[in-house]
């Protein structure tokens, strides 16, 4: 009887202690969907978005993905900006893709710049764009027909004052 008393004593405390309205994980109705707008970022990233306010004055298409490696501006032995190709399979058409790097860009240097798609076929840049004495990070190039072709996105970058660019190419996609 006293066992049964003590274990009725301890059953009793637990309860006390753990208040009737407590939620746990997995508890309660499943919720909706996510209250938050579902419109994509307009912002530009290292990675590149094909949905950013650059990439849409590019006439870039929204399903444009990254393909083959990145390439990589150096400057002075330091990596200053990425290069990267998209393709886009709805809009059937290629592009070139240069975001600087932050610790090239923060520093408030003045630099021209340019992007476009170099076709292996045509040996020739196609799609390109030029830039001069800016301090955007995000640049596209127009969109390529060069789908059928072996390209490589291709950028340069050259500070202000500099003789001349820094230039780097993704890899050869067939």
């Amino acid at each position: 009887m006293r066992h049964l008393k003590a274990t009725l004593a301890t059953l009793t405390c637990a309860l006390v202690l753990v208040p009737a309205g407590v939620a746990t994980a997995g508890s309660g109705a499943p919720s909706g969907p996510s209250a938050r707008a579902t419109t994509p970022s307009t912002a530009g990233t290292p990675a590149g978005n094909p949905n950013s306010a650059r990439a849409e004055a590019a006439g870039v298409c929204a399903d444009a993905y990254q393909i083959g490696a990145t390439g990589y501006v150096v400057r002075n032995g330091v990596k200053i900006g990425s290069v990267k190709q998209f393709y886009s399979p709805q809009c059937q058409e290629n592009y070139g893709y240069l975001w600087v790097w932050d610790g090239f860009h923060d520093t408030g240097a003045v630099y021209d710049a340019s992007v476009g798609v170099f076709s292996y076929k045509k040996d020739t840049v196609l799609g390109g764009r030029n830039w001069w004495d800016t301090t955007q990070q995000e640049f596209w190039s127009y969109g390529t027909d060069t789908v059928n072709e072996c390209t490589s996105a291709v950028a340069r970058i050259r500070k202000v004052g500099d003789p001349v660019d820094e230039e780097a190419a993704s890899a050869k996609r067939c």
